[in-house]
């Protein structure tokens, strides 16, 4: 069900910018490259030497590392793409695919962008509007206040209607910023003027409103999918409940909750919001389930999700195929009808942080990289030996992901590849993905969004595994050895024998 594009055929674009970094800009330029299309890069100062650079057609510096010098200079980018010749702007995820300005930016100069319209963004982008538009639909969504609440007072009269416990959230918000959950009046009175103040500086909208807290909920999304022909359809459900301080830590698909039956139920619901807007191309309406399996709209993200490999591997197709073949204007490759799951994907996420003291991040050179590998295993990876990992942006090294018949053997070679992979030169969270999960609550499916901040908030020192260190310390010495090994040799009358070949001369036996 993947797009195949025949030999003969034209690419849909000759040549498209890329406006993100790592990971994501890494597998887009893949994605560009087997289609038969140029890629054009942008980078700051500090990603110089980053892997999206090496594998782009072309790369231009766009301004100092912090991001709101480079990465979310929309004029910049703009410049960069005309210059180039690009045709297309894919935005990736993060920084500014979910900018309804930078989108009516891009349509206003001629270019295509790979997401829906900026007024989709718009309306998906504040959550009050999209609680709104997901109402409109028919889709449930969490008892809350249709408006925004100005003063404490208001909040405090809307909480009564609303019932404790809620969730304070920030209208404009995302990626867990601007949220607090609030039990009681004092607390709501503590926590109103805060949670106001962080979404002004996160997000410069302070506009707060209430919504009724789920107790013990699962994260479960739908990945739907449209074009310009009116053609929506979905995906398939995630199961994203494993989460730290609202951030997504392993994800998969399907979901152990989730039957046939329901997988329709929550599909349509969300292919209705989708309809709401008009969407085209890739985006996520996500859900939050309670204890008695009554699932509830929580927000739609307008762009590809991190995610979004357990979706492709499950479903077998390529994403970001259809993200180009769409914005190019052609029709979706599937019918609703032929999309059905088969096997089972669970994701990790690496990250350069150090969950032996309190998931800190941990910043420095990747001195040694190796990646897992065997049936089953994928790798999306967004850096290379050898590559600075600066306090300037998101820690993500890349995904992790393992694929099998059931759920059970994905797990088993997830925990694999888990002690396989090994990223040196700076501390990681894979110790921590291995000690969940390998964990009883993780295989038997035990899990909502607070498990582990109640059971698994980091590793004490005292468990630390030495095979880590072993695993380093082995590593290295191969390396010595393999140098030493094949380093030329003089001959006495011939000169130096080539290190290649001596690496390739077999030894005798007993030596």
């Amino acid at each position: 069900m993947t797009p195949h594009q025949p030999a003969s055929s034209k690419p849909p674009f000759k040549k498209v910018l890329v406006a993100n970094r790592a990971e994501i800009a890494v597998r887009v330029i893949r994605a560009l490259r087997e289609l038969g299309i140029e890629s054009v890069a942008v980078f700051s100062e500090a990603d110089r030497d980053a892997l999206h650079v090496r594998f782009a057609t072309e790369a231009y510096c766009i301004g100092p590392a912090p991001s709101n010098e480079s990465y979310l200079r929309a004029d910049k980018i703009l410049e960069v793409a005309l210059a180039s010749g690009a045709e297309a702007i894919h935005p990736g995820y993060g920084f500014l695919s979910e900018n309804a300005a930078f989108a009516e930016k891009v349509e206003a100069a001629g270019l295509k962008f790979f997401g829906p319209s900026s007024k989709a963004i718009l309306t998906m982008g504040d959550k009050l509007r999209a609680r709104a538009a997901a109402l409109e639909s028919g889709a449930p969504i969490v008892p809350g206040t249709p408006d925004p609440v100005e003063t404490v007072e208001a909040a405090l009269i809307a909480a009564k209607d609303v019932g404790y416990p809620i969730m304070l959230k920030a209208s404009a918000g995302g990626g867990g910023k601007g949220m607090r959950i609030v039990r009681d009046e004092d607390e709501l009175k503590s926590a109103f003027d805060l949670t106001r103040g962080e979404a002004q500086g996160a997000f410069g909208d302070a506009t707060v409103y209430l919504e009724r807290y789920i107790e013990m909920p699962r994260h479960i999304e739908i990945q739907v999918f449209g074009d310009t022909h009116g053609n929506i359809v979905h995906l398939g459900e995630r199961e994203c409940s494993l989460q730290r301080r609202h951030q997504k830590v392993i994800e998969e698909a399907p979901s152990m909750v989730v039957d046939e039956a329901l997988r329709a139920e929550m599909g349509e619901a969300a292919i209705k919001v989708a309809r709401s807007v008009d969407y085209v191309g890739a985006g996520t309406v996500e859900f939050i389930m309670d204890q008695q399996g009554e699932f509830f709209f929580l927000e739609m993200n307008t762009r590809l999700q991190v995610e979004h490999p357990v979706t492709e591997l499950v479903y077998n197709v390529d994403l970001v195929h259809e993200q180009i073949q769409v914005a190019a204007g052609q029709p979706l490759s599937w019918k609703q009808e032929d999309l059905s799951p088969k096997g089972w994907a669970i994701e990790c996420r690496i990250y350069a942080e150090d969950p032996f003291h309190g998931f800190l991040p941990s910043l420095g050179t990747i001195s040694q990289l190796r990646m897992a590998s065997g049936p089953g295993i994928r790798n999306d990876m967004g850096v290379h030996q050898g590559f600075e990992v600066s306090r300037f942006y998101d820690p993500m090294l890349g995904k992790l992901i393992a694929y099998g018949a059931d759920r059970e053997m994905a797990r088993k070679r997830m925990s694999r590849a888990l002690r396989e992979i090994m990223v040196a030169g700076l501390r990681t969270n894979i110790a921590y993905h291995r000690r969940l999960v390998n964990s009883p609550e993780f295989i038997e499916g035990r899990m909502d969004t607070g498990l582990l901040e109640r059971e698994f908030q980091g590793i004490p020192r005292s468990q630390r595994e030495d095979r880590e260190l072993a695993a380093i310390v082995a590593a290295v010495l191969a390396t010595h050895e393999e140098a030493r090994r094949t380093r030329p040799t003089k001959q006495s009358d011939s000169g130096a024998m080539s290190a290649w070949k001596l690496a390739g001369r077999g030894r005798k036996f007993g030596r």
